[in-house]
């Protein structure tokens, strides 16, 4: 089975809102085995909504749609789908109570225009929504499948997990499964080259690579009769690429939700350690991706941005005369802040960033993006030199996840 996504909305055009819906749904469809060929964006333009439906099902077994469910005049997707297949509209009492019982909970009265959330093409099957007012709907005529859900990407998200995900899981027959392995430190094309004969395999295995800021990934992906052998047909291949790629591979997850930061608050946590950050040029980055752990206040004790010199000699008792010499941005400050900082708040382990995010501030000895990241563990000191591209917010999460896989290793090599 193929599948198109159509958002809708003038202001995804504009760029004023960006189109996560169709991300979100191409990696949950691509778990299902249903291909995505195509994504279109249009506007609140009745006859470019007729013509963009018409192709979408002209060329794919199933179109969902994402926003245009709202009381409008220009929420009109509901009545061009019903228009496309010859049915008519009716109103669904269910559905207006569900809507008027939202707004009396959030203590407001219902308009009127509402009511036409509540309209719907005859036969279609009705998805409440448990997070808005807008309900979507499931439509299956002449051999093709409409799911038409709401825009905001909360609701979108929690209705297509609650009632269309297991819905066409039913009809794509057997089961896929799905592993991600999640790598850093090697490059796409390195890896590509290096994971070339089970990428480009033809056998029952799918191996595909995707790339993302500062890190890359690889899903594994198998379909078989049931969940149990689709994992041992994933599962030896995965074994084969993280034998080939090593320590670059930081985690394998079974979804895609995962992060550096995760990976670094869990090897905190699960080990009891503590942490201690300073920061230069991330300016508070690192310490707040590691917050975005749960349960990291076990393992964070104390985390100082220090910028300004006499901020390094304060916190990290960096030597006035290393900074004399060698300058803030230097291996030897880095390594000063990171091995004063542990000595003095007694964390099991502490990191530290100093660098130049730019645009301004580079010199010839100290361009923009040169960065030192040091961690100060139970091996002693590490001290990386970075040297990174792009623009200033670009600089700050490359060293930000530079610092989060230090601390990862530093936490592990305490239990080697």
């Amino acid at each position: 089975m193929n599948a198109e996504i159509i958002a809708i909305g003038t202001e995804l055009l504009m760029g004023q809102i960006v189109n996560s819906d169709a991300q979100y749904l191409s990696r949950r469809l691509a778990s299902l085995g249903i291909s995505v060929y195509y994504h279109t964006t249009v506007g609140d333009n009745p006859k470019r909504m007729r013509d963009t439906f018409s192709l979408a099902l002209s060329r794919s077994d199933i179109v969902i749609t994402t926003g245009g469910l709202g009381p409008t005049q220009d929420d009109i997707s509901k009545e061009i789908i019903a228009e496309y297949f010859g049915l008519p509209m009716r109103f669904d009492e269910e559905s207006w109570r569900a809507i008027t019982d939202w707004h009396a909970k959030t203590g407001r009265v219902c308009p009127a225009n509402n009511r036409r959330q509540a309209m719907f093409a005859l036969g279609s099957t009705i998805l409440p929504n448990a997070c808005g007012t807008a309900p979507g709907c499931m439509i299956e005529k002449d051999g093709k499948i409409v799911v038409q859900l709401p825009g905001p990407p909360r609701e979108m998200a929690d209705m297509f997990e609650r009632q269309v995900y297991g819905r066409l899981a039913a009809r794509t027959g057997g089961s896929i499964t799905s592993r991600y392995i999640r790598i850093y430190g090697m490059g796409e094309s390195l890896v590509a080259q290096t994971c070339a004969d089970y990428i480009e395999s033809a056998g029952d295995v799918t191996v595909a690579p995707y790339c993302s800021t500062g890190e890359c990934m690889l899903r594994v992906t198998a379909r078989g009769e049931n969940e149990i052998d689709a994992a041992d047909k994933v599962r030896p291949v995965v074994d084969g690429i993280c034998g080939l790629l090593g320590d670059a591979v930081y985690a394998v997850t079974p979804t895609s939700e995962g992060s550096m930061e995760e990976e670094a608050g869990r090897a905190l946590t699960e080990r009891g350690l503590t942490v201690a950050t300073a920061e230069s040029c991330t300016g508070g980055l690192v310490a707040a991706k590691l917050v975005n752990y749960p349960g990291i206040s076990a393992a964070l004790g104390e985390a100082h941005v220090t910028y300004a010199n006499e901020a390094k000699i304060k916190y990290c008792g960096v030597k006035p005369e290393t900074l004399a010499q060698f300058g803030a941005v230097s291996e030897q400050t880095a390594r000063e802040m990171a091995q004063g900082l542990k000595a003095r708040s007694g964390a099991d382990i502490a990191v530290a960033t100093t660098g130049v995010a730019g645009p301004g501030g580079g010199t010839r000895e100290k361009p923009v993006g040169l960065v030192y990241v040091a961690c100060a563990g139970a091996q002693g000191v590490t001290v990386e030199r970075l040297m990174l591209d792009g623009n200033r917010q670009r600089v700050r999460e490359l060293a930000a996840l530079k610092a989060l896989d230090m601390v990862r290793r530093a936490a592990i090599a305490y239990h080697k």
